[in-house]
């Protein structure tokens, strides 16, 4: 069965990190102490569940954690750290710390620990996350020990009901957008201004004018959806958001 440890102290571990093509070494003081922390580890980098949900999970939600106290969220893996380091750019995870646990030392002090060599990983982390003040476990939430690898309690919004279950969620904004359009700058700008986080979808990079089509019913651009309602083009987020 995997240990819960919650009320004990994180592992003390060294972690070797590849910075501006430098070594440099990161303790777990240097990220714990006097900190309010969320943790996830998760199998591998690049991995499909890793990849599509859990990691873009916490960056998206970053902002509802930072207002109720959390001072950072920490990405733990069983990869080095030149894999880590790609990872984090092919996500685009401005408000992740990704760390690598290349020899598994944390992982190991954790118990969480296991062999996956069935899929040719040898020794990874099982899914985890917890909350963690001043270096100190406040809470654990472990998947269930079934096949595969299961995804059920260690997700963003799990941790952020138990946070703060009245948190208030960032609104999740998505723009279609051609390069050199003067209206697609405008609507970023707008967003940009009043602090909301956006994903951008480049026609002919990103997506197809097709792809514009089925979701906007045209083609031009920019198109806005603000939680999955098609809000429209720059005059139309301009009254939505109630600027002048």
């Amino acid at each position: 069965m995997l240990p819960n440890h919650e009320g004990q102290k994180v592992p003390d571990v060294t972690f070797r990190v590849r910075q501006n093509n430098q070594w440099i070494n990161i303790t777990t003081d240097d990220l714990f102490a006097g900190k309010t922390v969320i943790v996830f580890s998760l199998p591998g980098a690049f991995t499909p569940t890793c990849s599509s949900t859990h990691l873009p999970g916490y960056n998206e939600l970053a902002p509802a954690f930072k207002e109720n106290g959390v001072d950072s969220i920490l990405c733990l893996s069983v990869n080095d750290t030149f894999v880590m380091n790609e990872w984090a750019k092919d996500q685009d995870v401005g408000n992740i710390t990704l760390i690598p646990d290349g020899n598994g030392e944390f992982t190991e002090g954790m118990g969480m620990l296991v062999d996956k060599t069935d899929l040719g990983f040898g020794k990874r982390s099982w899914r985890y996350s917890m909350l963690v003040k001043d270096g100190v476990i406040e809470k654990m939430f472990i998947e269930p020990e079934e096949p595969g690898d299961p995804f059920k309690v260690s997700d963003a919004d799990t941790m952020l009901k138990y946070i703060n279950p009245q948190a208030v969620k960032p609104e999740c904004v998505s723009l279609f957008t051609k390069e050199g359009c003067p209206f697609c700058v405008r609507a970023k700008e707008m967003l940009k201004e009043r602090g909301l986080a956006y994903e951008e979808i480049v026609i002919g990079k990103n997506a197809t004018t097709r792809s514009l089509r089925a979701m906007a019913g045209g083609t031009t651009v920019p198109q806005v959806f603000i939680d999955g309602k098609l809000i429209g083009g720059s005059e139309a987020l301009a009254d939505y958001l109630g600027v002048a």
